[in-house]
């Protein structure tokens, strides 16, 4: 072997059980998503909406993402020592328990406790399931493997609108919470007795762990973290204020937004599946894997951006409306399903987890930051100039944050290949 020369990996043995595996991803996604958003739908009207008003909701989504942003600097790193069986389930486990505690919250202050604590646990989903991808898929599969866990968050919110509206109305929301939960604790155990590492990519030789502060201190990490910043709260607008958005300006009730609200997020599913197909079938067809992602970020990044900026000036009922989320969830879906797989590009695979949640401290960052001011721009424009234009505000907002992550992702994150330095240490432990 040359001197400087990386060791090839392992190959990866194609079995089938991959598509159990990355479809129990799937499904914790799911579950991460029904969790997350049952409150903001419960709490859009009604009994829940009389106890919150807009700048506590905002405050209560900025406790969510301050505990996400501080869960992604640790739970990356974490579930890379634990290893996929044991750090998923106890992801799961911690936030299925901050779920069910919502059920017994009664003020404000409690609510924001209960989301802090649920932005802890969830923080994990993505980590843990860039892991399992890694150890079961090839590099040229897993941005569709990713598409297909990563379609599980828009899946969740197709759900949870139908889902929490009837449970709400039948059962009332405390009881909601605890049905949620139940289905959390169910996936937990199938888990744990389904889950193992294929033998394929158990590393043949000691690798050596690469400190955080290496890792910080590359150029990759700290643009893809910047980069998320701007990226993700566009998501975090589309999926928390929708709700609102819907009774505030169009006047519509519970039972309406339980099924009209679905249209968005079935949007936004295909967005997953495309994302990921799309940057397969390029690199089938000769790109490079790296000028792949890009191009596909970039398709991405302007399908996101460009809807929410046209919308001031489109939207004209609730159904002109909800095309706009869709295609906001469309572009943000497809840019994920290319963006979870960065990490496995430049990072050695038992980094990946770590980069990921580190890259996601900019997401809980960028989320607390712009869910705050989506409360304190309702609060205090919407008597002025009524909701319809207050929320025009936020469209145009989120839409020019979202170029912004992308002008950082396409112009200062560097290229997508492996970091050789990086990769070097995993195998020697030596500085380069």
């Amino acid at each position: 072997m040359v001197a400087n020369e990386i060791p090839a990996p392992p190959a990866i043995k194609l079995s089938r059980m991959r598509w159990v595996m990355v479809g129990m991803a799937f499904f914790a996604t799911v579950l991460n998503y029904v969790h997350r958003l049952s409150f903001n739908y419960l709490s859009a009207e009604g009994e829940l909406r009389k106890m919150i008003p807009d700048d506590a909701f905002g405050y209560i989504g900025t406790a969510f993402f301050v505990a996400y942003m501080i869960s992604n600097a640790f739970s990356g790193f974490l579930i890379d020592r634990l290893g996929t069986r044991l750090g998923y389930s106890l992801c799961m486990a911690f936030w299925t328990t901050a779920g069910l505690v919502h059920a017994f919250a009664v003020t404000p202050l409690q609510f924001g406790f209960c989301r802090f604590m649920l932005g802890i646990g969830e923080a994990g989903n993505w980590p843990a399931a860039i892991r399992l991808t890694t150890e079961w898929f090839p590099p040229y599969e897993r941005s569709t493997a990713s598409g297909i866990f990563n379609s599980g968050s828009a899946l969740g919110a197709v759900i949870v609108p139908p889902l929490v509206a009837y449970l709400g109305v039948q059962y009332g929301w405390q009881s909601t919470f605890i049905i949620l939960a139940l289905c959390g604790y169910l996936w937990l155990v199938v888990f744990w007795f389904l889950y193992y590492t294929p033998k394929e990519t158990e590393a043949p030789v000691k690798t050596f762990k690469i400190p955080a502060i290496k890792l910080l201190k590359t150029r990759f990490v700290i643009m893809f973290t910047l980069s998320k910043t701007f990226m993700d709260p566009v998501w975090y607008f589309v999926t928390f204020w929708i709700g609102r958005y819907l009774v505030d300006v169009h006047h519509l009730e519970l039972k309406q937004i339980g099924w009209l609200a679905v249209i968005p997020f079935l949007i936004a599913d295909v967005g997953n599946l495309a994302g990921g197909y799309f940057t397969q079938y390029i690199i089938k067809r000769g790109v490079p894997i790296p000028r792949a992602r890009k191009i596909a970020v970039t398709v991405a990044g302007l399908i996101m951006s460009l809807p929410l900026l046209a919308g001031p000036f489109v939207i004209s009922s609730p159904m002109s409306a909800l095309l706009v989320f869709g295609l906001a969830g469309f572009g943000y879906t497809a840019y994920t399903a290319n963006s979870l797989a960065f990490p496995a590009d430049v990072v050695p695979k038992d980094s990946a987890a770590s980069v990921w949640g580190m890259a996601c401290v900019g997401t809980g960052l960028g989320g607390a930051v712009f869910q705050s001011v989506s409360g304190i721009v309702l609060t205090n424009y919407a008597a002025d100039l009524g909701y319809h234009n207050a929320y025009s505000i936020l469209f145009a907002g989120f839409g020019i944050i979202a170029l912004i992550g992308l002008f950082i992702m396409l112009f200062f994150m560097g290229p997508l290949v492996p970091n050789q330095a990086l990769h070097r240490y995993a195998q020697t432990g030596e500085h380069s």
